[in-house]
């Protein structure tokens, strides 16, 4: 970790329990919520640090730093800039229980049985034709330090299309792409480490989920064998909350073939009947609507005006007589 970073902190929420090389910890809203945390704010330092780096600082991917700050310089962000650290969040549609892995935005919600709260760290996913599971819940069925890698057929082939042999068992070690931990939910599928310096938030992977050692390693001794894991891809989140303020966070769908991932074009993004109905409001601005889908950010965003939601919750029953 850089311990030199010349840190502004604005308003951090209390919902946000701790920060940490382990996970972002969250207190859980009321069930009927699913707003958590704050964002903050980030003065970058002069010297040459890379957005990889302050993702990293920050437990975030760098997709997850990228979409928040559209126009930095992955390599080399500004020194004197202000980046918006994106710590508020809306939680996916999916049960409180658990893993849930949200692939389009990129991160891991873990919830500890009788805790309260849930870990979020950032992953890696699978690269485009060799794609990260989705709509799919099974288990954690087992657990293992120091892992060995046996690459598939096609992972070989196109490892040899490149001119690289890979042996038939890669040796467990510093080298070896798992890292030093892995969780197995599926007979060739875990969630595992990696031997390499970047990757978090990308498509790098043959398909299996990647995290940062100190989060692997957390996960590793945190999580029991036999835990639910939810596999979702949810690139629109959105949430009525309690005092009747509805909001919306947007990520950019991942792309389904190669000509998608190299294009430059916005890919489509569907809503499902759940955010249809929460943005087809009267008094949905309409304004901040469009600029949510086509900017695509990720930072959860209120779309309705403040005098609506006070009407709302006025008429709401628990606050009626």
């Amino acid at each position: 970790m850089i311990k030199s970073f010349c840190v502004s902190l604005i308003a951090i929420s209390a919902l946000l329990t701790s920060l940490n090389a382990a996970a972002v910890e969250y207190r859980l809203p009321a069930k009927e919520s699913r707003l958590i945390g704050e964002n903050q704010y980030y003065v970058v330092p002069e010297g040459k640090l890379t957005l990889e780096a302050i993702a990293a600082e920050f437990q975030l991917g760098l997709s997850n730093m990228m979409e928040a700050n559209p126009g930095v310089d992955p390599y080399l962000p500004k020194p004197g800039s202000t980046l918006v650290i994106p710590h508020q969040l809306i939680l996916p549609d999916a049960p409180r229980k658990g893993i849930v892995i949200n692939s389009a935005e990129m991160r891991l919600y873990y919830y500890p049985k009788g805790t309260n709260t849930v870990e979020v760290l950032p992953i890696g996913i699978g690269q485009v034709g060799r794609d990260t599971p989705e709509n799919w819940v099974t288990q954690v069925y087992r657990k293992r330090a120091n892992p060995t890698w046996t690459p598939t057929q096609k992972t070989r082939e196109i490892y040899a299309a490149k001119g690289v042999e890979l042996p038939d068992v890669w040796p467990a070690g510093p080298d070896n792409p798992m890292g030093l931990f892995a969780l197995y939910v599926g007979n060739l599928f875990a969630v595992h480490g990696t031997n390499a310096s970047f990757g978090i938030g990308l498509r790098v992977s043959q398909g299996c989920v990647r995290l940062r050692e100190d989060d692997i390693e957390h996960l590793f001794n945190s999580v029991p064998v036999g835990t639910r894991v939810e596999f979702v891809n949810q690139p629109i989140k959105a949430t009525v909350e309690p005092d009747g303020n509805r909001y919306l966070e947007v990520h950019q769908p991942l792309s389904e073939t190669i000509e998608q991932f190299e294009s430059n074009e916005q890919l489509p993004l569907t809503l499902n009947k759940q955010i249809t109905a929460i943005v087809a409001h009267a008094d949905t601005d309409s304004f901040t609507l469009k600029r949510l889908l086509e900017q695509r950010t990720g930072i959860p965003t209120r779309i309705n005006t403040a005098q609506q939601a006070h009407n709302e919750q006025q008429l709401s029953p628990k606050n009626s007589d």
